[in-house]
């Protein structure tokens, strides 16, 4: 059968989507992606004709997929399929018009099964994993066990990226996965409502060997242009054993830098020796609040700012860049907060200061807080799908929440110019506005090139970089 995903844009691989391909052409299935900011989806599916219309949807994004999918069932008859953070956390989605199944959690094998059945005329009622809607009914069906052993996946089909994306394609920065799950409950985060869902069903954080994670760069890097990897693991730093043989033998099976996360609890110099000495130039650390009632009562991070401050020291005295993030405009918190964080982050010293706009996801600790507390304008359908833009969580006053939706946007500028802390507070009682963007954009995308994920770019290359970037968000 011939699958195809249709995706909105892409800034970054899709894990998801290349295993569920690599697994789905293992099988002997065709599998497509469009992108729509490359090529028209509908007349790309007129063409193709697949037998399954694949979505990946996070929240904010869930009324452009379900308007394209009506448009291209204009044109075709297919299984309607959506999966992704959205759905899974949010499956009173299968009641929309045009959705014909909802896939929720891990997809390589439901969406196997599912094609299989599609393509045998057999009955798709009680697959594991999926709610579908067939002969007038909805059907709930409750999750399989967790992929345990994530070498028995084939690698990911990175092809299926590429062939869609010629800015992916031609980058020079290039992202993987050395495993899944994360073992902590941060209220924000799905991971512990992902837990709940997969409850008795599969350990909660599995890695890959190093062999395949290896194996796997260096196929990338001997087909398509590699100098920047960037492993997007929640945390990749869990599992000291695999870091020690990962630190041996990546510099000199792969010697590419390398990006990674990493939490300050778990940060001492035997694990920076370890990152250092692997190829790493730059650590993400989550700051997230610098008040510390929100960051442990209400974010459940469960770390001090002594652990932060250690941290941060110690990558630094390593000679490594470090990226924090940080969320602002929480529910319960003020403005003031949000300058205890900046100015938090302005102690810490980073290389860059990423901030988002806190945004109350379905299904989250955090998101459902917010609702049951009264701190929601209007509904969680109003969530936007960038988390740079407004905020639907209700503060003291209107004032109060344009200020904060501004500062996201000066925030970065004032943890680099601490000096420039106290006009910051001023400018922020200025509406946001273009130059404000420019200024965000201009200095985020400088400090990825030449901080975050530092390589060397051709003039041209770093022209198209550019014009792909201010697209993004």
């Amino acid at each position: 059968m011939r699958v195809l995903f249709v995706h909105k844009q892409l800034d970054y691989e899709l894990q998801g989507l290349m295993y569920m391909s690599s697994v789905l052409k293992s099988a002997g299935h065709e599998v497509a992606l469009v992108v729509a900011d490359q090529d028209d989806p509908v007349a790309f599916a007129a063409q193709y004709r697949p037998g399954l219309l694949g979505y990946s949807v996070c929240t904010g994004d869930q009324h452009y997929y379900l308007a394209m999918n009506r448009r291209i069932r204009q044109q075709i008859d297919a299984f309607s399929a959506f999966g992704g953070p959205h759905p899974t956390f949010f499956p009173e989605m299968i009641e929309s018009e045009g959705v014909d199944g909802i896939c929720i959690g891990e997809g390589e094998y439901a969406l196997l099964d599912m094609v299989n059945a599609l393509e045998q005329g057999q009955r798709v009622a009680g697959i594991a994993n999926w709610w579908v809607k067939a002969g007038g009914e909805i059907y709930r069906n409750p999750p399989r066990p967790l992929v345990d052993d994530l070498d028995s996946l084939p690698p990911p089909d990175h092809d299926l990226i590429y062939a869609s994306h010629k800015v992916l394609r031609r980058s020079k920065i290039k992202h993987f996965i050395a495993g899944r799950g994360c073992p902590y409950d941060c209220s924000y985060c799905f991971n512990h409502a992902y837990h709940e869902w997969y409850n008795g069903k599969g350990k909660r954080v599995r890695h890959r060997s190093v062999d395949a994670v290896i194996a796997e760069v260096r196929a990338v890097k001997e087909k398509y242009p590699l100098e920047f990897v960037v492993f997007l693991d929640d945390v990749f730093i869990l599992a000291r054993r695999w870091l020690t043989e990962f630190a041996d033998r990546y510099p000199h099976e792969i010697g590419l830098p390398f990006f990674c996360n990493v939490r300050a609890n778990l940060v001492d110099e035997n694990l920076v020796a370890l990152l250092k000495r692997a190829g790493c130039v730059t650590v993400s650390l989550g700051i997230e609040a610098g008040n510390d009632d929100l960051r442990n009562r209400i974010l459940k991070r469960n770390m001090s700012k002594d652990q932060i401050f250690r941290a941060a020291r110690l990558i630094r005295q390593a000679g490594m860049h470090l990226v924090t993030t940080n969320m602002i405009g929480l529910p319960g918190g003020t403005l003031e907060n949000d300058l205890e964080t900046l100015d938090l982050n302005a102690r810490v010293r980073p290389s860059y200061a990423n901030v988002f706009l806190f945004q109350p996801y379905p299904r989250t600790a955090l998101g459902e807080y917010a609702v049951k507390e009264g701190y929601i304008e209007g509904s969680l359908d109003d969530i936007k799908p960038s988390a740079w833009e407004t905020s639907i969580i209700k503060f003291s006053s209107r004032k109060e929440k344009r200020r904060i939706e501004t500062l996201q946007k000066l925030f970065a500028l004032g943890v680099e110019f601490p000096w420039a802390i106290p006009l910051t507070k001023q400018l922020i009682k200025v509406p946001n506005n273009p130059v404000y963007w420019l200024a965000y954009k201009l200095w985020k995308g400088y400090a990825i090139k030449k901080r975050v994920h530092p390589h060397h770019l051709a003039p041209w290359e770093y022209a198209q970089v550019v014009a792909h970037f201010m697209k993004l968000d």
